[in-house]
């Protein structure tokens, strides 16, 4: 398996190359640097150790600014506010970070999708109302949470319908005493139900534990759902 790194804007890019031409591309905005415990997790679904899809995987990014559509305040009083940067780093995505990687894949994708996890997952469907570039997303334990996120799917519409959007929880991430985040599972089962009723095969599911539990596991279940 080729891997190849590149710096753009200070994100970091590593992607994992197919070794078969016209592989799909999965675009992951990552979380940290640690993406061998996902590419591990992925092998164990498969019960193979090559890696049949081209994985692109972006980290460094400034979690609260780059994931987040608009100003959020912090949920907590020791947390950080979120600044609403998702636009200025979906367009370095787009113009850059993404055509670079493109360079070294083999042929053509079948297709691109694009995975994230928490914030990540926010903007993973928050993409699909500001490009075309996506037909498949992967939004695991998602940040369904997010304030006004939900009036905003209601109220605009999507660039390009995708084939199927993934959706997952851990079954106790409403269970918190924050009455922002214990809106997450009622929040994610309405867009669900919304994005079923524009015509996009849906799967949305409950894991068990709460939002941290078993993450890169959860995270390639919903990467390989993606791409089969």
């Amino acid at each position: 398996m080729n891997i190849i790194k590149k710096t753009t804007e200070g994100k970091q890019a590593v992607l994992y190359q197919a070794a078969a031409e016209n592989r799909p591309l999965v675009v992951i905005n990552h979380y940290s640097s640690d993406t061998d415990r996902v590419i591990e997790a992925l092998r164990g679904i498969n019960s193979r150790n090559e890696i049949e899809n081209n994985l692109l995987f972006v980290y460094d990014l400034d979690w609260e600014h780059d994931m987040t559509p608009w100003e959020c305040p912090p949920l907590y009083p020791s947390g950080k506010a979120c600044t609403g940067g998702a636009d200025e780093y979906l367009e370095i995505l787009l113009a850059e970070i993404i055509p670079d990687a493109m360079e070294s894949v083999k042929g053509s994708p079948e297709y691109t999708a694009i995975a994230g996890y928490s914030l990540a997952g926010l903007f993973a469907v928050y993409s699909l109302y500001n490009c075309d570039a996506f037909d498949r997303v992967a939004s695991v334990s998602g940040s369904m949470w997010f304030p006004g996120f939900t009036d905003y799917v209601f109220g605009h519409e999507m660039q390009k319908k995708p084939e199927m959007i993934y959706l997952s929880l851990g079954d106790k991430e409403k269970k918190t005493k924050n009455p922002v985040l214990r809106k997450v599972q009622d929040n994610t089962e309405i867009l669900a139900g919304h994005f079923k009723d524009e015509g996009i095969q849906v799967t949305c599911e409950l894991n068990p534990g709460n939002h941290f539990a078993d993450a890169s596991a959860r995270f390639a279940r919903g990467i390989n759902l993606l791409t089969r």
